[in-house]
Formats: structure tokens, sequence, C-alpha cells
């Protein structure tokens, strides 16, 4: 009988055993030589911590909030596509565990489900994905579909114009399959020429043209609050506050995008300074450990977002294993609160940690 899991790093592995091997890659795999996709990992590694001892650790608090929203930690789950790849349920089984943990999901455009399915399968707090399309209309009518069925935030994609050269899905001839919630709104039946169908679905159908103006132009379609996600740089996060975001997420796509980009938890305090705390910021990234939350909560991140590891736990075990993925990284981040002297999330301040800038400038 196989052993359960102990960390992330086991699901990841019974992940690889159970999907085909087209699906572990298109999961897995990032753009070009990958190198931002391995540096999202190691960059937390090089995060080290400066406890606090002696403290009333007898009473963890991991509860927070966000744009009012209670959760149980600030551990989110990110928007990730076409998860009935990884498990017949899909995002239905995602979104049952989110909210069996409290926890906000964020629905991809790309999913499997639909915007009402997944509505119906659970009472929770839940936001939904979107990219902009060069028919505009299908996002006008994505919008009231999440608005009219209880999502309660956008998130829009902003870093994806084009797809990134995913070498993986090139060399596979990944089929991508059907994406729900675009049926009987926009023709996706593009093919590419011996590479990935992804890649010419994306190049026919995403708006490249999309620009801070049109910011403006999807707050007049909706009430509900928007998050920008793809920010890496201190210019972009001040001109996101600029056009009224109501939150900012930094993220490098998973490294799926653009290589050689700064890991996301690198990136993360040059985004905090220029905000200021002007609107929340969520850590997209590269996050494996409770340790790792705990660090980009010091570095100034209101949560985090959990993407692949969810994948993994669908794949090896159902709902149940999303459920233990994310119960997983709250018992992990609990114990390193406690460790570290923090008895509540407000008290993981930037003290808490020392990175390699920290160092360097220790040495001069």
């Amino acid at each position: 009988m196989e052993s359960e899991p102990v960390n992330l790093d086991e699901f990841q592995e019974l992940a690889r055993k159970i999907l085909l091997k087209m699906n572990y890659d298109f999961f897995s795999g990032g753009a070009e030589d990958q190198y931002t996709l391995n540096e999202n990992i190691k960059a937390f590694r090089r995060i080290l911590f400066r406890p606090r001892v002696l403290i009333d650790v007898s009473k963890i608090d991991m509860s927070t909030s966000l744009l009012g929203f209670k959760m149980a930690s600030p551990i989110m789950v990110a928007p990730t596509g076409a998860l009935k790849l990884a498990n017949h349920e899909g995002e239905v089984a995602v979104a049952r565990a989110a909210a069996a943990c409290n926890t906000i999901m964020v629905l991809s455009f790309a999913s499997h489900c639909t915007i009402e399915e997944v509505a119906l399968s659970c009472d929770a707090i839940r936001f939904y994905q979107l990219y902009v399309w060069k028919q505009r209309d299908v996002c006008m009518k994505l919008v009231k579909r999440a608005e009219s069925n209880g999502y309660k935030a956008l998130v829009l994609t902003a870093d994806m114009p084009r797809l990134g050269r995913r070498e993986a899905g090139i060399k596979n001839k990944f089929v991508m399959p059907k994406f729900a919630n675009l049926e009987g709104l926009l023709s996706v039946n593009v093919k590419s020429k011996g590479g990935s169908d992804l890649e010419a679905i994306a190049t026919a159908t995403l708006d490249d043209s999309l620009s801070w103006k049109d910011i403006e132009w999807l707050r007049s379609i909706t009430k509900l609050p928007i998050l920008l996600k793809g920010i890496l740089t201190a210019e972009d996060a001040r001109k996101a506050v600029e056009a009224g975001v109501a939150g900012i997420i930094v993220s490098n796509h998973g490294a799926r995008q653009l290589d050689y980009v700064p890991a996301s938890i690198s990136a993360l305090e040059e985004v905090v300074r220029a905000v200021s705390g002007a609107v929340p910021i969520i850590l997209d990234g590269g996050i494996r450990r409770g340790t790792d939350v705990f660090k980009a909560l010091a570095l100034g991140a209101n949560a985090v977002m959990i993407g692949r590891p969810i994948i993994y736990g669908l794949a090896a075990k159902g709902e149940y294993g999303v459920r233990r993925v994310i119960e997983m990284l709250q018992n992990e981040l609990e114990l390193t609160m406690t460790l570290n002297g923090c008895p509540g999330s407000k008290d993981i301040t930037r003290n808490h940690v020392q990175t390699e800038h920290d160092r360097l400038r220790s040495m001069l």
C-alpha cells in the first residue's frame, strides 16, 4: 500500500506517475530554458529566518481577509486551467476542496467546468480570472456570467499578449481541450502547423493591443473589484494603482511566459515599496512549503496563491488530494509562525527574514 504523501514534492511525484506524459508536461513545464521556472523555487531557499523567542505562541491565528472576505489562512487557489486533464471532476473538485479549507479559489478562464457548474458545486467565496479577447463582447458576456453567479472579484491576467514559448508542448504536439466557458461564444477551432494547439489558439484569439486604458473599459462594464495579475516591477505597480485596481498579483505566470524574468518572490519587495499599502498584494509562484508562505508575508504580501501543487494533489487523489495540499501548507505555516515567534499573521514582519540583499548590504 502506497504511503500518504508528507509534503508537496511527494504529491508531484505521484502526479507524474499517474498523468499522461503530455499532460504532466503541460502542467509542470515552463518557458524556453525554464530558468525562471527553477528560480521561482530556488529563490525562496535563499531567504533565511530571523526567529524571535520567548513569545507566547500557545495560540496561533493564521486567519486573514482579502477585499473584506475572510479566509482561514492567507493561502489562496490560483487560476489553473484544463483541470479535467488531471482528474475527471476538474475544477468542481478544486472548488469543493477550497471551500472545505475556507479559502478563496480563482476560477481559470480555461476551466473545463463552466462558471455555473463551479458556482453550484458549493457555497464559497470565489473569483474569476479573465483574459481579454479580440472580440470584446466575449469578455463582457463572461464578466456578466461571473457576476450573476456570485463571483466576488475579477482577476485580469496582464502578461499574456501572446503565449510564451513552451517547448514541451511543441514537442508533444499538445492538443488543448475545449474551454467550457467559451462554448457558443468564441470559435477556437484553430490548428497548429506542427506545434502546440494552445499557441495557435492564443495567437488567434488574445487581444495583443490590450493596454492600460483598457482597465478603465473593464471597470466600466462591471461593479466587481479587479485584481491585476502579472506585475513584476515598481513602474507597473504604480500604474496599476493609478488605474484603480483593487489589488495586485505579483506573478511571472508560473514561469510559462517570458523566461529570465525574476522569481516572483524576488520581485515582491520592489512592488510592495511602490504600492506602499494602497492596495493588497498577492504573491503567485514557487510556493512549495509553509515556510515559503511565511517568507512572502514577511516581505509584504497580504496573501499567496498556489497553482501547480493544487494540480498535483488533484491528479494524485482528487478532491481529497487538493484539500490535503492546502492543509499541508496551512499546517506548515502554523508551525513556522510558532517557531518564529509570531502568534498572528499581523505579527509577521520584515525583521523576521534575511534576504541575499540584506546579507550583501551587511558586508559593505
